[in-house]
């Protein structure tokens, strides 16, 4: 987790400048500028419009009377991809592309769910074995929880 922290902070604005400076050198200043707000700008406009659809399909899927799984991680990417959109750099504008594109989004969308997936099946005890206590570090201790119930007489109630 420290590592991720410091990659997210430190590592990718310092990649963010450093490109945003060779870009500025390599078409100039005024372009760049010029390019991250048309980069913001159409980050915008397909983040409405990506939100519109997976919304749509979001009701359709409600319905229809199914769970709406795939849409509501749908959902999360096109949020995530839109304020990469709309920060300012080109890395982040690439990340952002990546999510809000449908094709690529259909990729990451199945990368996420078989890796959420296995790790919520890897925490489910099998059937017959014991259940144990989830972060504790004691592995082999079963643990019980107590206590009573009682008939409530439905006549009685208030």
């Amino acid at each position: 987790m420290p590592l991720l922290l410091v990659l997210l902070f430190i590592v990718v604005p310092i990649a963010e400048l450093a490109l945003l400076i060779q870009v500025g050198q390599w078409i100039g200043v005024w372009w760049t500028v010029g390019l991250l707000v048309l980069d913001a700008l159409l980050g915008s406009w397909l983040l409405r419009h990506e939100g519109r659809v997976a919304w749509r399909r979001f009701n359709e899927a409600l319905v229809e009377g199914r769970v709406p799984h795939r849409e509501v991680i749908d959902g999360v990417l096109v949020i995530f991809g839109g304020a990469f959109l709309l920060t300012p750099g080109f890395c982040s504008d690439v990340v952002g592309a990546l999510l809000l594109l449908p094709p690529t989004r259909a990729v990451i969308r199945r990368v996420l769910a078989r890796r959420f997936t296995f790790r919520m099946l890897s925490d489910i005890p099998s059937p017959g074995m014991p259940r144990r206590r989830p972060g504790r570090g004691d592995a082999g201790q079963d643990y019980d929880v107590e206590g009573t119930a009682s008939d409530i007489d439905p006549r009685r109630l208030p």
